[in-house]
């Protein structure tokens, strides 16, 4: 069987067990998991039930003394948080020891310093699951994207907010009742703000546009952010009627100055593109190079199975190249423009707001956007009530500066009665 290589294991929940499920039933499976023994698993509580059958001699509370096992060879980090696995993870690099992690939050904010640790110690460490979950999109990006230059990277990325819209759409839910149901079925925490506010979607763009553009990890106050919050049933409903589908997109796209328009928002996306039919609990990433043209990413983002899946794949590829130097995955700090701040980003937007029927109303807005450089598509009233009606505009492309300004003067005049929702809408094709 050759030599064997030790694993250890930090954290058993849902995804740890998938992985101990995988890792004792080898059979059928990839050859190189025969030669792997899973040395032990670190708990928080022993006393806890289980759902996979494993021995107590091989569970422990101390992680710490675990990874410093000398049979130890590969530490897999399951466990949720930043801080202290953080500190388990460089522990673990500095003994020398290869790391595989599904963790973006930790990555997202120690991933640079944590890349240079294992390179320091000729150590692997390795992530496919904190981006896209099952979906294998990171090594494709690394390995077989070599001959390519990257141009965008535009995905679905977190499930929840996915399930959430498109039951909003399919169903006719109100957001509250989506969330509700997506809590329900453990799609979302019970406090789901990192879902809904769009911060996991920023985590894990932060590191698929390193990937793709072979940068370095970039900061996440340098991704714009925009959650799904305040987009209401009707917002959808109007979406369906122009012929787009709202989706929670995150953006890594390549500019002609070689700046990184980095951002994540709520998207109005044509019917006719790929990404408008991804539904449910489903993620996708759309990939644009050169010379290879679009390729799309698309699986089950989450769950148990799908990340556990990932994480034991990159166990196997660190067992077939341990026998060789390994370089950083992500780059070095290198000289380049820098990121696109979210004021220069030209793009169309989709408003709704609530403005007092009265006479001239509609040319009153037409003046303040064009005053501030807007160029309008189409403005149309929709449901008047009473004293009220709901005025729904698409634009033409207009820089976002622009926009806002002239946001600013709308919501300051007599002639609103409520701001709604302003949504961007991604270009056609």
């Amino acid at each position: 069987m050759g030599q064997r290589i030790g694993v250890a294991l930090i954290g058993l929940g849902t995804v740890g067990s998938g992985v101990v499920q995988i890792l004792e039933d080898a059979v059928g499976r990839d050859m190189r998991l025969q030669s792997v023994d899973l040395v032990g698993v670190a708990v928080r509580d022993l006393s806890k039930p289980r759902t996979v059958a494993i021995g107590s001699d091989r569970l422990t509370e101390d992680a710490l003394t675990l990874i410093e096992n000398p049979e130890v060879s590969i530490v897999i980090e399951v466990m949720g948080g930043v801080e202290k696995p953080y500190a388990l993870i460089r522990r673990a690099l500095e003994l020398g020891k290869h790391v595989v992690t599904a963790n973006k939050a930790l990555l997202a904010r120690h991933g640079q310093e944590l890349f240079a640790l294992a390179k320091a110690n000729r150590v692997q460490i390795r992530y496919e699951a904190a981006v896209c979950g099952g979906i294998p999109v990171l090594q494709p990006l690394q390995q077989c994207f070599g001959a390519n230059r990257v141009t965008s990277a535009i995905g679905i990325v977190n499930g929840t907010t996915n399930y959430i819209l498109t039951q909003m759409a399919d169903r006719s839910l109100a957001y509250t009742e989506a969330l509700a149901e997506a809590q329900s079925l453990g799609y979302a925490e019970a406090d789901p703000r990192a879902d809904v506010d769009g911060n996991d979607a920023q985590e894990k763009i932060a590191i698929l546009s390193s990937i793709a553009f072979r940068l370095p990890l970039p900061e996440l106050d340098q991704i714009y952010r925009e959650g799904i919050s305040a987009i209401a049933l009707g917002d959808v409903r109007y979406a369906q009627q122009l012929g787009f589908a709202i989706k929670l997109l995150a953006f890594a796209v390549r500019q002609s100055d070689g700046r990184i328009d980095l951002r994540v928002h709520p998207t109005l996306v044509p019917l006719e593109h790929p990404l408008s039919r991804v539904d449910g609990a489903f993620n996708a990433v759309v990939i644009e190079a050169d010379p290879v043209g679009q390729i799309m990413f698309y699986g089950p983002g989450a769950g148990g199975g799908p990340t556990a899946s990932a994480v034991v794949s990159d166990v196997i590829n660190i067992c077939a190249e341990l026998a060789y130097p390994v370089q950083s995955a992500v780059a070095e700090a290198i000289d380049f423009p820098g990121y696109l701040p979210i004021g220069e980003v030209r793009t169309r937007f989709y408003i709704r707001l609530k403005a007092f029927d009265l006479p001239g109303v509609i040319g009153h807005f037409g003046r303040i956007f064009g005053d501030h450089g807007v160029s309008l598509e189409s403005i149309v009233q929709k449901n008047p009530h009473g004293e009220a009606a709901e005025l729904v505009i698409i634009t033409h492309n207009v820089q976002e500066s622009q926009m806002r300004s002239a946001l600013d003067e709308i919501r300051e005049g007599t002639y609103l009665k409520e701001f709604c929702t302003a949504i961007r809408v991604l270009p056609e094709g």
